[in-house]
C-alpha cells in the first residue's frame, strides 16, 4: 500500500476536470489534479522513492512497493522547453516524501497561455486500486490525495 501525498498546495479538482483529454480520460491512469496557487512555490516528491523520469514540467516517482507516480506540472506545459521550471534533483536520485523536486511558478505558466493545473497520476493501476481520491477541496503540500492499494 502506497500513500500518494500532494506534491502541490493548492485545490483538488479531480482528472476529470483537467483540460487535456488524454489526462481526463485517465488514459495515462487514474489519480486527481491540482488547481495550484498562483505563486512562485516547490513541487515536493509524492512519495519516497527514486526519481526515475525527470524533465522541467514532469517527474515520475517510484516507490519500494514499484509504483510511480507521475507529477505534471500544468497542461501542454512541455512547449515552455522548460522555461520558468528550476529542477533541484535529477533523473536517478532517491528523495523523501516532500522533497522539493522542482521550483515553478504557475502565475507564469498561466501568463504563458497555458493551464497550471497539475495531474497527478498513479502510473499503470487500475481506479480500483485508489482509494480516498481527493477531488475538491483545499490540500497542502503533503497533504493525503489518495491510497494505491
Amino acid at each position: 500500500m502506497t500513500t500518494v501525498t500532494s506534491p502541490l498546495a493548492g485545490r483538488a479538482v479531480g482528472l476529470a476536470n483537467v483540460p487535456d483529454p488524454v489526462f481526463a480520460g485517465a488514459m495515462v491512469g487514474p489519480g486527481t489534479a491540482i488547481d495550484p496557487l498562483r505563486e512562485p512555490i516547490e513541487a515536493v516528491a509524492p512519495v519516497d522513492g527514486q526519481v526515475v523520469s525527470m524533465h522541467p514540467h514532469a517527474f515520475v516517482v517510484m516507490d519500494e512497493n514499484g509504483h510511480g507516480v507521475l507529477t505534471h506540472l500544468g497542461i501542454d506545459t512541455v512547449q515552455l522547453n522548460g522555461e520558468g521550471f528550476e529542477l533541484l534533483v535529477h533523473k536517478g536520485d532517491r528523495v523523501k516524501r516532500g522533497q522539493p523536486v522542482i521550483k515553478w511558478n504557475p502565475a507564469a505558466v498561466e501568463a504563458a497561455g497555458k493551464s497550471p493545473i497539475s495531474p497527478i497520476v498513479a502510473l499503470e493501476a487500475s481506479a480500483e486500486q485508489l482509494s480516498g481520491v481527493a477531488e475538491s477541496g483545499d490540500v497542502t503540500a503533503g497533504g493525503e490525495l489518495f491510497i494505491w492499494n
